[in-house]
């Protein structure tokens, strides 16, 4: 394109196309008859040809200037779509968003991504699973610009909020000796299998989530190492062993599997987003605020059952 191109000449040609009178033109663009009679001769020298026929009584549009006249429109319009677009990019209203997550907090996300997307419905939302290492990587990365991850260490490159706590909760087979109560103390779990994710999920979470045993004085040996927590639950009700959970992976449980609360020195899990050091994007801070909303109003679980 010739570099002395510029987009007034398109509006300038539009609106003589339209009304088809240079003056009428100069009055509805607020410039001077002479000045756009320049700018349309730029314009025709720019191009290579006439795009307007002028006689002493009339003004038409050439083939090459019919031609051009739905493009010049054209171009306007998606340039008009493209800088509101990146407008409402800027102020967090329409984007890509990646959320990269942990399973255990499967309700808060959805939850805060249903407000999210309410307020939002431009924005895409690209959304991982994993542990809490993986989660903590992808953000290290750059393939994730938001993170929700459990009992996660400080790290210098990034910022956790707290999201909401909830209290540890025991899940035996229904024929286990302890599921005819409804609590349980962990030393009465000491002699069964243990079913859990690996400690290379996250070093702190597993310590965390295993501390009412420790308590106990038990040593932790982990029989079933498992990826999720839909298969560890899975497991327990198969009657494959015992596991200590949180409590919101406990709402929904199979048949075979029951929930029992710990009896004890209270341990609390800590639910955080997680997003890199400095990371203030529009798009990035909407997610967080949305989701704190959502777990202000009801997912704080720490209290136990009564």
């Amino acid at each position: 394109m010739d570099h002395r191109f510029e987009l007034r000449h398109l509006r300038y040609f539009l609106a003589v196309a339209e009304e088809l009178h240079f003056g009428r033109a100069a009055q509805r663009l607020s410039i001077a008859q002479p000045a756009l009679s320049q700018q349309i001769r730029q314009l025709e020298k720019i191009v290579g040809v006439e795009l307007f026929r002028r006689t002493s009584r009339s003004v038409r549009l050439t083939d090459a200037g019919a031609t051009f006249q739905p493009r010049a429109r054209d171009l306007l319009v998606r340039l008009a779509a493209d800088l509101d677009e990146a407008g409402r990019v800027g102020r967090g209203e329409a984007g890509r968003l990646d959320v990269a997550f942990i399973t255990s907090a499967t309700a808060i996300v959805s939850e805060g991504l249903r407000e999210f997307s309410r307020r939002r419905p431009d924005v895409q939302v690209k959304l991982r699973d994993g542990f809490t290492v993986d989660v903590l990587a992808a953000l290290k990365r750059g393939t994730a610009d938001v993170g929700i991850v459990r009992d996660a260490e400080e790290r210098d490159d990034i910022d956790l909020s707290l999201l909401t706590t909830e209290r540890f909760v025991a899940i035996v087979p229904t024929e286990h000796p302890a599921a005819r109560g409804d609590h349980v103390k962990a030393t009465a779990l000491a002699a069964d299998p243990l079913i859990l994710f690996p400690r290379s999920a996250g070093a702190q979470a597993f310590d965390v989530n295993t501390q009412p045993l420790r308590n106990a004085g038990i040593k932790v040996q982990v029989a079933q190492e498992c990826s999720n927590w839909h298969t560890i639950i899975m497991f327990v009700a198969a009657g494959l062993g015992v596991t200590i959970a949180p409590y919101s992976v406990t709402t929904l449980l199979p048949a075979g599997a029951r929930r029992l609360e710990l009896d004890g020195p209270p341990t609390v899990s800590r639910i955080f987003m997680a997003t890199r050091r400095g990371d203030n994007r529009p798009l990035v801070q909407a997610f967080i605020t949305e989701s704190e909303s959502v777990t202000v109003r009801g997912h704080d679980r720490t209290a136990r059952a009564r």
